[in-house]
């Protein structure tokens, strides 16, 4: 039964037989569950308006937290408020956006360990739509929309010199810190086919990351820097891009081209979170096993 279950692994089989419709199947499949899922959220539209503004308030704090400590300093590292606004605008923002698209990611652990993963195995769609769209919280638009809110304010009150090349930067950083982001999600989870309690650390990741972004790199040690831009490479969802933007240098000295790297960083992200779930996945023995 278990080996069964590993060697179908969830793919649909009519899917196999055209070039691209495992990836269109599962898009489909995302989409299918995603919405059940609103529309069960939407039918209790004050509970969602409720849960949608605690979102919203509850990450905010973090930016009071800012707040904060600007009301003693002037500057934190050699940023100012507005500067430090842009960087946690755009962590909040990606981070908000991989977290609702992906971030039932992180409960895999729990289901390998009661064997619910077993019933999506079976079920003639991927594994990997079901698991991101499963109880899909539209809630967390709460939290992307706070961060928009303060990257919008940033933007507003920095006097940034609008090449071409700093408008393109802006949607690319965006959406490639979301990419960033989910590739992160993925490869988390799929650490939980093998070390069932550890979501926590997968969080440390995530949820860490997106708080350390929050900070100006120059507030940190030489090398976390380069841990987060060679190893786990997390400085390019907002750091490198925001220094050109911002006309700052990089404490590690990059060149200003490296800013514009963040598609391809974020290309082998992904790359290599679909590689290390689909080993995990191949790895999965079913708790009955």
């Amino acid at each position: 039964m278990a080996e069964s279950l590993r060697v179908d692994a969830g793919v649909p089989w009519a899917a196999e037989e055209v070039p691209g419709g495992r990836v269109r199947e599962g898009v489909r499949a995302y989409f299918l569950i995603a919405g059940m899922w609103i529309r069960s959220t939407m039918a209790y539209r004050t509970s969602f308006v409720l849960m949608t503004l605690t979102n919203f308030a509850t990450t905010a704090l973090d930016f009071v937290a800012i707040l904060l400590m600007f009301s003693r300093v002037d500057a934190l590292g050699g940023y100012s408020l507005q500067q430090v606004a842009f960087l946690y605008g755009v962590s909040s923002t990606t981070f908000g956006l991989a977290d609702m698209v992906i971030g039932s990611m992180e409960r895999l652990g729990r289901r390998v360990r009661d064997g619910t993963l077993d019933t999506l195995l079976v079920r003639p769609a991927p594994v990997l739509a079901q698991m991101a769209a499963d109880q899909f919280a539209l809630r967390r638009l709460g939290r992307t929309f706070q961060g928009a809110l303060v990257l919008t304010w940033a933007l507003l009150r920095l006097d940034i010199d609008w090449t071409p090349l700093r408008v393109l930067l802006m949607p690319v950083m965006l959406v490639s810190g979301c990419a960033i982001f989910c590739a992160v999600f993925i490869a988390g989870a799929a650490f939980q086919f093998v070390a069932q309690d550890a979501a926590e650390v997968q969080n440390a990741f995530t949820y860490g990351g997106t708080t350390l972004l929050q900070y100006p790199p120059t507030v940190f040690a030489t090398e976390l820097l380069r841990g987060v831009t060679y190893v786990l490479p997390l400085a390019f969802v907002n750091w490198l891009p925001a220094t050109y933007v911002l006309g700052l240098p990089y404490p590690l000295g990059l060149p200003e081209w490296a800013a514009f790297l963040s598609p391809l960083v974020a290309a082998g992200c992904v790359g290599l979170a679909g590689l290390a779930w689909r080993a995990g996945l191949r790895s999965y023995r079913s708790t009955g096993s």
